[in-house]
């Protein structure tokens, strides 16, 4: 946690119903944080082997009801709560829904930034300690009042007033007050919230003067009201098993229609009526806009007659209010809004998104100090784990990128205005897309490519050719530069792809071509010998286009559309194709797009298919050129062409991607959210959570495996685990959740254990460099640090270091930019300890989308691509 403040930081609102996340990065932009894909976290808990959190909890619970505890912020009085026939602390339910969160944050900066979270504004001191505990026992830092300490805790309705003040800039005068009517899934929170005068640093300071509720009264009373007026409605016996299940299908059939009677729900927000199916029945029956609020009129009367007590209590009307602030997902209901405007006489402020301003008004509450920008993930891995670093465990309850959910995420906050491109759309598109592409896990290029191991004799920089300029209409994001040839990608205004083939040696162009696929957001290009791969972004459950384009003249061959968390990996003549929605794994060829093989994802014993995959790793693999996220550009894939495939029912199977033959499966392996890589012919595994071990089984027999690692206690996790040389892996494990306790462990894959240890407080990317290890800092204070062979330090530096080949890096100064700027970079030869040699300044350029080999360096500009050499001719 130490040196975040003013970089990444996190605000929670932990619901009674649902939880909600908002990440800030540290140029100010904020997004929600996903779990399975969407914004939304159901805060239920359920028991089995472990607790689980969110939809996995709302699937198991219908296994065994009694096992489920639907709002465990509600039982904040009770020391225990009775699942099945365990007690369960109500802090260890608490904290479960808290690890959840904390492990989706981990998933998208790779590391927990500091935190506030709120809590409801009538809890005393009992409830927010038993709230204190569950935060340490989720692993993050203590509760404290500064930030920079600890876990910082913010009232609810401090947190919406603040974003009503500072994020939406809607005055709130010294001595007036705001009243908030939090409408949320389970419960109705009302506060009147005063300006007290300013703070140190020259904000509001928000005090609660009254507060009250109803705990009964949120969108799941409205969506049981609604299920009982549909129920006069059925066939008496489909009622019946609609409202008393008695067998699991029947089970299944219950929460399929309380879920549309939602979503209809919702929709009625935006419509006039909506139609709801009903499980066993052909024709959908339709609810009306007036139905919905004939039945909910009396539930929300109740609710702003309790707005009226509080705000009279307080000794205010409501002409007397800075406004009236509507928060929490229920909200956007349109009937609340205007009852309480014509019940109170103030127009409420709601937003499109209400379940949002909590969370990022505890955001706003945190102190704001300026940092650099972050550093994005280079558009040139834009394809998953097939390379070295292993999918890193979703959380358990819904999974923060990979497997799917709906919800599509609005696009971020603009970013500062300094240097944005002609129409300001590429930091959003490179800063934001590719970062959440990272996050759900897109795709990975497979080709060969030489390894030399010689030290470069770097020269200055000496631009090649002129600049390759593009339209006007169109913004130049990303590039890539592999096997001798260079291409750069840019996006027109009509949603097309441009691409742009240029020759690195002379800086001229090959050929010009556009996709004749278009999308919203593009995420970038992946270049093999046989194919140039584009890839468009989108949200997990929206679909995206990924147009495969000659790469003799760009010619668009095929196309297909896949979802926004569908797996991608580009072998050099297929592509495998990780399909969510149609539960298969299939084969594409890479010529033509017509399907060479398909395979159906086992499903468990409560019909989820869902699946990770892997692509085998070898250690030539991690000996190219590798982005500013240290994974490989292009990794040589050599004669292993294996996939691993780890189902829901634990299985894990073996394929072959050119012939998509089954070579091997071995039950009870692991799950979709455990950690695991497949790599120098083992496949390694690590169960999700504390107390994690380290197991190995070979790809060849998938006989038993064997143990490698075991943690020096259970409260070890695993933050990261990547190849780090011939039989080693590196893992990056912290003691807790807090980062500045991380430590780089080297493991032995033939003999086990542990080859050495090094401290890395506050370093999240491990980078093999032939037998060196490059760790990174992408915290607000950027350092890069080299370690050898045996772990000793051979050379700290401020700045990105980044990995040429296996003997030599580049050495950036200044912090990767999405936008047009000046970069100084420097050479290194890993193996020799002087200090790197300065190769001179990039100028103009998009330093995230830039791309290099041994010998040059392309780079995105204002107006289109520059190629540099860095070596004598």
């Amino acid at each position: 946690m130490t040196g975040q403040d003013g970089g990444f930081a996190l605000g929670v609102d932990l619901g009674t119903s649902n939880t909600v996340a908002v990440l800030r990065w540290p140029d100010g932009r904020t997004r929600p944080l996903l779990f399975d894909g969407a914004p939304i976290l159901p805060s239920g808990v359920f028991l089995g082997d472990r607790l689980y959190v969110g939809r996995d909890a709302l699937r198991l619970a219908q296994s065994d009801p009694a096992r489920f505890e639907p709002n465990p912020k509600r039982r904040i009085d009770e020391s225990t709560v009775l699942l099945g026939d365990h007690e369960v602390p109500t802090a260890d339910l608490l904290a479960a829904v808290l690890a959840a969160v904390a492990r989706a944050a981990v998933e998208a900066v790779g590391f927990l930034p500091p935190a506030a979270l709120t809590y409801p504004a009538a809890w005393g001191s009992r409830r927010r300690e038993v709230l204190a505990q569950a935060v340490a026992r989720a692993g993050w830092p203590p509760v404290a009042q500064q930030p920079s300490a600890g876990t910082r805790l913010v009232p609810e309705p401090v947190a919406a007033a603040r974003y009503f003040a500072d994020v939406l800039r809607r005055p709130v005068p010294v001595g007036q007050a705001l009243a908030v009517f939090d409408f949320g899934g389970g419960t109705l929170d009302i506060a009147v919230v005063r300006n007290d005068g300013v703070d140190s640093a020259g904000r509001a300071r928000f005090a609660v003067i009254g507060s009250g509720g109803i705990a009964e009264l949120g969108g799941l009373d409205l969506d049981a009201a609604l299920v009982e007026h549909l129920g006069g409605v059925l066939d008496p016996q489909v009622a019946q098993q609609l409202n008393a299940p008695a067998s699991p299908a029947q089970w299944r059939n219950r929460r399929q229609f309380w879920d549309d009677v939602r979503g209809a729900k919702e929709m009625l927000s935006r419509s006039s009526s909506a139609p709801v199916a009903v499980p066993g029945v052909d024709q959908a029956v339709h609810l009306t806009r007036d139905e919905l609020e004939q039945v909910a009129t009396p539930l929300i009367r109740r609710g702003v007659r309790e707005a009226a007590r509080v705000i009279a209590d307080c000794g205010l009307g409501g002409d007397q209010l800075a406004g009236l602030f509507l928060v929490g997902g229920s909200s956007r209901v349109p009937l609340a809004a205007r009852l309480l405007h014509s019940e109170l006489g103030v127009a409420p402020t709601v937003l499109e998104q209400p379940e949002l301003p909590v969370a990022e008004g505890a955001l706003a509450d945190l102190a704001t100090v300026a940092a650099p920008a972050p550093v994005p993930p280079a558009p040139s891995n834009l394809v998953s784990p097939a390379v070295p670093t292993a999918q890193m465990p979703a959380p358990p309850p819904a999974a923060a990128p990979p497997p799917a959910s709906a919800s599509v995420v609005p696009p971020p906050g603009g970013p500062p205005a300094a240097g944005r491109s002609r129409r300001g759309r590429l930091p959003w598109l490179v800063g934001g897309a590719v970062l959440a592409l990272t996050a759900v896990v897109a795709a990975t290029v497979v080709y060969l490519l030489r390894d030399p191991a010689w030290p470069i004799e770097f020269r200055d920089f000496t631009q090649v050719g002129s600049e390759i300029t593009v339209d006007e209409d169109a913004d130049a994001l990303y590039t890539q530069l592999v096997d001798g040839r260079a291409y750069g990608g840019f996006v027109h205004d009509d949603g097309r792809l441009g691409v742009v083939a240029i020759d690195p040696g002379s800086g001229e162009k090959r050929w010009e071509a556009a996709t004749e696929a278009r999308a919203d957001r593009w995420s970038g290009l992946l270049a093999t010998p046989a194919a140039l791969v584009a890839v468009a972004d989108a949200s997990s459950s929206t679909r995206r286009p990924i147009a495969v384009l000659d790469p003799a003249d760009g010619r668009q061959r095929w196309k297909v559309d896949v979802l926004g968390n569908d797996q991608l990996f580009v072998f050099d003549d297929v592509l495998v194709w990780s399909d969510v929605e149609g539960a298969q794994l299939v084969g594409l060829d890479l010529r033509d797009g017509t399907q060479r093989w398909a395979h159906a994802n086992p499903a468990d014993q409560y019909d989820d298919t869902k699946a990770a995959v892997y692509a085998a790793v070898s250690p030539a693999d991690v000996t190219g050129p590798a982005g500013f996220d240290g994974q490989p550009v292009a990794p040589q894939r050599g004669d292993d062409r294996r996939i691993v495939q780890i189902t829901a029912n634990r299985q894990a199977r073996v394929f072959d991607a050119k012939s998509g033959e089954l070579l091997g499966e071995r039950p009870n392996v692991a799950g979709p959210n455990d950690t695991a890589l497949v790599y120098d012919g083992k496949l390694l595994i690590a169960p999700y959570g504390r107390d994690f071990r380290l197991a190995a089984y070979d790809l060849d027999t998938t006989g038993e495996p064997v143990n490698l690692y075991t943690p020096a206690n259970d409260q070890r996790r695993l933050q990261n685990i990547v190849p780090c040389g011939a039989a080693l892996v590196c893992l990056l494990e912290s003691q807790g959740f807090s980062s500045d306790t991380n430590e780089l462990v080297v493991v032995d894959l033939d003999e086990g254990g542990v080859r050495w240890r090094a401290e890395a407080a506050d370093f999240s990317i491990v980078v093999p460099v032939g037998e060196h290890i490059l760790l990174r800092r992408t915290s607000s204070d950027y350092l890069s640090r080299l370690l050898d062979a045996e772990g000793n330090e051979v050379l700290s530096r401020a700045g990105v270091a980044v990995r040429i080949d296996r003997a030599n890096l580049l050495w950036f100064r200044e912090n990767p930019a999405s936008y047009p700027g000046d970069t100084s970079v420097a050479g290194l030869a890993a193996g020799t300890p002087a200090e790197p040699r300065e190769l001179g300044v990039l100028g103009g350029v998009r330093t995230v989308a830039c791309s290099w080999d041994r010998t040059s360096i392309v780079c995105p500009t204002s107006e289109g691509f520059a190629v540099h050499r860095f070596v004598a001719d």
